[in-house]
């Protein structure tokens, strides 16, 4: 594994019943970079984030975090060894404040139950309630710390819930469609944040997205699946002038010549 390689998939495979999802993948994540995973409906993305953070075992293959196998780690540990995540729908916790839902982030980094409480405390001058305040004031959300998540609109909850991911301190982290339901202001405001990220922390990305402006903007590196098959992988410029690509989105059949030449 090379040393700008924070995250390689190895021939991984998996398959439920009769159906393989993921289908022999190989591919590398270049280590401080913001890669972006796409594909049609269906193609396996949300599964393969679901591999590399234990949700489902794989079949076959290896998933391979800073030189280490992590495919047999239990999922409840794989956020310790720094993969962190969102999904595509939003799971705040409802009935507690934006500030409250930031400080459950923080409790994978505490050890026994007393330390697991300590993010919680009430007693002044808790660093973890400071910590967590910072964390939204600096993703421009510190104004509603105290409103209860669920009253809050569904841009600013997919907000808070990465500020949430962010309080693991990860090495990598995986977020699920974070733009899908934004309008173009929230959508612009989230990679304003997301840029931030990248600038300022060391943690890798990869983002499974179908906007491609968005992806385009974001993402240096893109990996395109198509039937749980890596079927492209490059810059965005390289992606778009794909034709395997353009025929899996678009269902337009690569000339015969360019097959043939490949």
């Amino acid at each position: 594994m090379k040393a700008d390689t924070i995250l390689q998939l190895d021939a991984v495979s998996k398959r439920f019943g009769g159906l393989m999802v993921v289908d022999d993948l190989s591919f590398s994540v270049p280590r401080g970079a913001v890669t972006g995973l796409i594909g049609p409906n269906g193609a396996g993305k949300t599964t393969v984030f679901n591999l590399i953070t234990g949700l489902y075992p794989i079949d076959a293959g290896r998933i391979v975090l800073d030189g280490n196998d992590i495919a047999a780690v239990p999922a409840r540990h794989r956020i310790r060894h720094g993969v962190a995540r969102n999904f595509q729908n939003i799971r705040l916790m409802p009935h507690l404040t934006a500030l409250e839902n930031v400080l459950l982030g923080q409790q994978c980094r505490n050890g026994g139950f007393l330390g697991i409480l300590q993010p919680l405390s009430l007693l002044p001058g808790n660093r973890w309630r400071d910590e967590a305040r910072a964390a939204l004031a600096d993703a421009g959300l510190g104004g509603y710390e105290r409103a209860t998540a669920a009253n809050l609109p569904y841009g600013i909850q997919k907000r808070i819930e990465l500020v949430r991911a962010l309080m693991a301190l990860p090495r990598l982290l995986l977020l699920d469609e974070p733009a899908a339901g934004l309008n173009p202001a929230e959508t612009d405001l989230l990679q304003d944040q997301l840029e931030a990220i990248r600038a300022t922390r060391d943690v890798t990305i990869v983002v499974v997205e179908h906007d491609m402006n968005f992806i385009g903007a974001l993402c240096a590196h893109v990996v395109v699946l198509n039937f749980g098959r890596k079927i492209a992988e490059g810059t965005p410029d390289q992606i778009r002038d794909d034709g395997l690509v353009r025929e899996a989105y678009l269902g337009i059949e690569e000339p015969a010549e360019a097959r043939h030449a490949s």
